[in-house]
């Protein structure tokens, strides 16, 4: 049910374009979207019937902001903006950090060329990019095969293995002119854009050549020239009759879903796609915009010389965006190459359904089921803790954040305890929980929606008690407990507490093992650690005059505790030491 404050804010939404900002009930922007009539687009979240998955977002949306702009590509510029500042939830973020190699032809004295992921505004000449980097080194060996450059990054004072084979003119010993390297870096550069069929032809005339005049030995260099062009550079079938670098796009939507392929094409190959699929919340032509947007800016894609796009986008919003050429195709092979990429989408998106619809049943409809069978809000946020010692020795806690039934690893956090002496799990578990909520409420750090302690009845209200009485907090606190094979067996909650119901059999219990083993995992993890760092100091520990740089010295001369404990005092004083602490180290590892 739509709040009176919403209400309120609908009534007031202009009929200008612009973009809006869903928040959540803790204030969190959870979605950003634009739109050419911003009181016609978020009326409509309000209004009539929506898919499960828009559903799910209109249910979380408890306030919401809007900011007018003077214009359809000023609010898509806006949204990608605020996308990247805010990183909410409900949005296509793509996470693709996959960098393609290049050819680089150095702006040197002595110019190299070298593979790298890297673009610079370096002078330098880039080709590329690469399907991968095994394309990019074959093709690098090919071109060292033909033209000697340099290989080294520093000039030796001597000259190399590289010399002795022909594939370097050796510069650190010989005067190259400045034309034999203007001649070859021109050839290069006439390879890598397209000409190799070109210089094919000149050796294949050099090779006859050499034949004719009965220098075989010249003419197998020249025929084993043109065997490595032709199995490095001719392996891919050609796309195109040009050699003009382009990016072709092709979409796809189902059940609130969107595939997008995208096929690059490089010197007239295709040499690799990229496919992403994302629910949308938005209309299909205004969400391809979007992630357009973020292909290039966000992602850091190589921006091509042209783009091609299936004909409902808007290409003049598309032009101004991307600042490159861009072309709907009408008919020809360019068009076959966007309805093969559409296609593709399609395909993808059919296939792969089955899995999105598994995948959501194991994470957000098993936290949304956890939330009912609660009787709290949906636990989009879920925070567990557990604490590990042996015998009270080296205490430490862990906790570990599920976001929407998925880990989100960055944000685990490790304690050591500082307050407890001795096995005490309930005073740890007070003060792991106050460390932590202490942090979130002065750093405004994002709370979580439910809290789980891997332990029983004690651990739960210890954490309870210095959530409610110490941080005047009102988060749900949950306990997990473990049968006698130290399986998760119960979900306990509630005042007094009481056991949940939850089907053994249920997605949302499966979550809560796996919550419960993730957690219990990364405790123990952090505690070996800690037993491991000790291991060596703890023996020698308070002897006076043994620091760390001489705890290390000894270690690194004698390998070992033991061979050091072996050792005399005149082999430990050859170390460094003098003889009082040579003495007092023999009698405390002898101990």
């Amino acid at each position: 049910m739509t709040s009176l404050n919403i209400q309120h804010k609908l009534s007031l939404l202009p009929a200008q374009p612009g973009c809006y900002l869903m928040k959540d009930r803790q204030g969190t922007i959870i979605y950003v979207g634009k739109a050419k009539i911003l009181k016609n687009r978020v009326r409509s979240y309000f209004t009539g019937t929506h898919d499960g998955k828009t559903q799910r977002l209109v249910n979380e949306i408890e306030d919401f902001e809007y900011i007018v702009t003077s214009s359809n590509i000023e609010a898509l510029i806006l949204e990608l903006n605020l996308i990247k500042k805010y990183d909410p939830k409900y949005n296509v973020m793509l996470r693709d950090d996959k960098s393609y190699p290049f050819i680089k032809l150095t702006a040197e004295k002595h110019p190299r060329l070298i593979t790298t992921r890297k673009v610079k505004k370096d002078k330098g000449k880039y080709f590329g990019p690469y399907p991968n980097v095994q394309a990019a080194n074959e093709t690098k060996r090919l071109l060292d095969r033909l033209y000697p450059l340099r290989k080294c990054s520093t000039l030796p004072d001597r000259v190399c293995l590289y010399y002795h084979i022909g594939q370097c003119l050796a510069p650190c010993v010989n005067d190259i002119r400045e034309f034999t390297y203007k001649e070859m870096t021109e050839e290069i550069i006439r390879f890598l854009n397209g000409g190799y069929k070109e210089i094919k032809k000149d050796l294949q005339a050099k090779m006859m050549e050499a034949s004719e005049n009965l220098d075989f030995e010249k003419a197998k260099e020249y025929r084993d020239q043109i065997v490595h062009i032709e199995t490095t550079m001719e392996k891919q079938k050609m796309t195109s009759t040009d050699f003009t670098d382009r990016d072709v796009f092709g979409y796809a939507v189902d059940k609130g879903w969107m595939c997008v392929q995208v096929f690059f094409v490089r010197q007239g190959k295709l040499i690799e796609r990229d496919v992403s699929m994302f629910p949308i919340y938005d209309e299909p032509e205004e969400e391809m915009l979007t992630f357009l947007g973020q292909f290039y800016q966000q992602v850091n894609h190589f921006k091509p010389k042209e783009v091609l796009l299936p004909a409902n986008i808007d290409i003049e919003i598309a032009r101004e965006l991307l600042e490159v050429k861009v072309h709907q195709p009408q008919r020809g092979q360019k068009k076959d190459l966007v309805q093969l990429a559409t296609k593709n989408a399609a395909i993808a998106l059919k296939e792969k359904f089955s899995l999105i619809e598994k995948k959501e049943e194991r994470t957000i409809k098993a936290v949304e089921n956890l939330g009912e069978a609660m009787n709290i809000y949906t636990p989009h946020r879920i925070e567990a803790f557990d604490n590990s010692n042996i015998q009270g020795a080296n205490p430490v806690s862990a906790m570990v954040v599920f976001i929407d039934g998925r880990p989100a690893k960055k944000e685990y956090r490790k304690y050591k305890i500082k307050t407890v002496v001795g096995p005490d799990d309930y005073s740890t578990m007070r003060e792991v929980v106050r460390r932590r909520y202490s942090r979130v409420l002065k750093e405004d750090l994002p709370l979580p929606d439910l809290i789980i302690i891997d332990g029983g009845k004690g651990q739960i209200e210890a954490a309870k008690d210095v959530l409610e009485n110490e941080l005047n907090m009102s988060v749900p606190v949950a306990g997990l407990a473990k049968d006698e094979k130290h399986k998760t067996s119960q979900l306990l909650f509630g005042n007094p507490l009481s056991i949940v119901d939850l089907p053994r059999n249920s997605q949302e219990f499966y979550l809560l093992q796996r919550i419960q083993d993730e957690v219990h995992r990364f405790a123990i993890t952090f505690h070996r650690q800690q037993r491991g760092k000790t291991a060596f100091q703890s023996a020698l520990d308070d002897i006076p005059g043994v620091g760390e740089k001489r705890k290390k010295q000894l270690l690194k001369h004698f390998g070992s505790v033991k061979k050091m404990a072996e050792a005399t005092v005149e082999e430990l004083r050859e170390v460094g030491l003098p003889q009082p602490v040579a003495e007092a180290v023999l009698q405390k590892l002898k101990q």
